[in-house]
């Protein structure tokens, strides 16, 4: 009995113990955790310069949730994008900031941005110049993306082997016809819209005349603007740029090769610098950081903590305008950022509605459309919020095409950037058919149905005229109610919608000229305009996106790649490879994987393939 005892409280004795170690274990998990997601005060030193080094391409929402971005860049997989929100709240904190004497802009590993979104961060650097402190800008291989950025500083310095490279904007689809006949492929494709070319790649082997008129307009408007932004920020004449464009292949071997030398000549460049050289001319305004012999520096991701509390502070207790952004295509359901979902975005702007400290929302929309039938889902939600009294003012980033112009047309106000590409207002479908592909390997479909629709839309079998009559009718419809969105939205009759649209492909200059877009403006605008319609004088602008879960808030914090790396484990150079491979994958599998995306409900899409190089 007194062993039974004995033992008896031997297990419960040794239990508690492995209670309590599991308790200081779990502590000590969790105050790793707390640790992680704990946010230091950033060393700001006396004398800095904001290092503005955008990495990837610049975006208005990044792709993806944050766990999947953070596995993917531990992986050193997937692309690199930089926020551009994240550059314009550093800048703007930074101008009224005694500390940051000025900005240093690092563009080596920039990989460009539309052009809306790149006049965007353009804007907020005008604004830190006007109060007094000094931009400086340097690169070895400015391309035209890069310059753009570049051509805003108050000094840009290019290296002795460096150039400045411009080259215009071209658009060059790929076409797959040829080799979707050899394949034995046939696209059956229903559309109206005699500019609608987004079907194009795959029924032609060439560029359509109407495409070839439409896009020879918008990119000539996109061509212009360029000009007219880097000629304005580098006080040159109207002509200049193109002159040095025009003149590039012969100007450089004249010099002997030295493209750097003709940039400074041509006046878009302030000196030929080293690097070295370039630090030492930052060093000697900010002052030099005597650990790694270059200048004072603190970078956005630093200072992102500083500026973003700053604002906190400053507009805490306001009436808030709510900022949604649609970015990516329109699919259907749930999507992740960098895409727009029917119900996802749908949820945001129902959000918004019931929010009664939300006054107006400005809906920033960069999108070459997609699924009709999510487009309608957003479009029913952004009248839902104007019939609740809420004012909703569309801010045009570098597309708002198709799909992207239907859910902007119901808006109280619409404001695009003169390089905005939008239009594109028609419907198609697409069913591709395979059924002489099957026939080249000796495959047969043969069967039988009880309806005449039995089998006519299997992808094996040939589609049949009853299936295609439905679908032309689905179109058809499909394409009158856009008209009626639009012409209800912009007060105008469907005849008058009709002769802008049929699928024709607009810039914001020409937008704004035919009543498609009511004002040439910048997201402030259309966030004033907001506010205006609102009635409010002191107003917070507000982000409205979708919450969190803990290990999404936790991927945020891990910044380091030694922790990313113990959750993920390191990248061999082979994943690395295969990773960079896939980053330049061929146009034509693109087109093959957006093919096989177009699976929406009744097959109907408003989206544009207007892509500009």
């Amino acid at each position: 009995m007194r062993a039974g005892v004995f033992f008896a409280g031997l297990w419960r004795g040794l239990d508690g113990l492995r209670k309590v170690l599991s308790l200081i274990l779990l502590l000590a998990i969790f105050g790793f955790v707390i640790g992680l997601l704990r946010v230091s005060t950033p060393r700001i030193p006396a004398k800095a310069a904001l290092l503005i080094a955008p990495d990837g391409t610049l975006v208005e929402q990044l792709s993806g949730d944050p766990l999947q971005r953070a596995v993917q860049q531990a992986r050193g997989s997937g692309h690199s994008e930089t926020l551009l929100w994240d550059l314009t709240d550093s800048i703007r904190a930074a101008a009224t900031d005694e500390r940051i004497r000025a900005i240093a802009l690092d563009l080596e590993n920039f990989e460009g941005g539309t052009q809306p979104t790149m006049a965007e961060l353009a804007g907020a650097l005008r604004e830190f110049r006007a109060t007094g402190k000094k931009v400086f800008a340097y690169g070895t291989e400015l391309t035209q993306e890069r310059y753009y950025l570049a051509a805003q500083a108050d000094e840009v310095d290019v290296d002795p082997l460096g150039f400045v490279l411009i080259q215009g904007y071209d658009r060059y689809p790929t076409y797959l016809k040829g080799a979707l006949d050899k394949l034995g492929v046939d696209i059956n494709v229903f559309r109206v819209g005699a500019f609608k070319s987004a079907v194009e790649p795959y029924t032609r082997t060439d560029m359509s005349p109407e495409d070839r008129e439409a896009s020879r307009e918008y990119l000539g408007s996109l061509w212009s603007s360029y000009q007219q932004a880097v000629g304005r920020a580098r006080k040159l004449d109207p002509g200049a740029v193109g002159r040095y464009v025009d003149n590039l292949a012969t100007s450089v071997p004249a010099a002997g090769g030295d493209a750097a030398k003709v940039a400074l000549q041509a006046g878009l460049v302030t000196a030929v610098r080293t690097r070295p050289e370039f630090e030492q001319r930052v060093a000697a305004l900010v002052g030099k950081d005597e650990d790694t012999g270059s200048f004072n520096t603190v970078t956005v991701a630093d200072y992102l903590r500083y500026a973003r509390a700053q604002r906190r502070q400053l507009t805490d207790g306001k009436p808030r305008i709510g900022v949604i952004v649609a970015a990516g295509e329109i699919l259907d359901g749930e999507q992740p950022p960098g895409t727009i979902g029917g119900d996802s975005t749908s949820r945001l702007l129902r959000q918004a509605r019931l929010d009664k400290d939300v006054k107006a929302v400005v809906l920033r929309v960069d999108s070459p459309g997609g699924s009709v039938l999510a487009s309608e889902q957003i479009y029913r939600e952004v009248q839902a919020l104007r019939t609740a009294g809420k004012p909703v003012v569309v801010s045009m980033s570098g597309y708002a095409a198709s799909g992207g112009y239907y859910i902007s047309a119901p808006a109280d106000e619409i404001w695009a950037d003169p390089a905005t590409i939008t239009g594109s207002i028609g419907i198609f479908a697409i069913v591709p058919t395979v059924d002489r592909t099957l026939g080249k390997i000796g495959v047969n479909v043969d069967g039988i149905g009880t309806t005449p629709l039995s089998g006519q839309m299997e992808v094996g079998r040939p589609l049949g005229m009853q299936a295609k009559a439905l679908l032309q009718s689905q179109v058809d419809r499909g394409y009158e109610e856009f008209l009626q969105r639009v012409g209800k939205g912009r007060n105008k009759s469907r005849d008058e919608v009709d002769k802008i649209a049929q699928g024709h492909v607009w810039s914001g200059v020409d937008a704004q000229k035919l009543g498609l877009v009511d004002h040439l403006g910048s997201f402030d605008d259309a966030l004033h305009a907001a506010a205006r319609r609102a009635k409010l004088t002191d107003f917070a602008p507000s982000l409205i996106e979708p919450q969190l879960t803990w290990p999404q808030e936790l991927a945020l914090q891990l910044k380091s790649r030694a922790v990313r790396a113990l959750l993920t484990g390191v990248a061999t150079p082979q994943e690395r490879a295969l990773a960079q491979l896939r980053e330049r994958v061929d146009p034509a599998l693109r087109l093959a994987e957006r093919l096989a995306r177009f699976d929406a409900p009744q097959r109907l899409y408003a989206y544009c393939f207007c892509e500009v190089n």
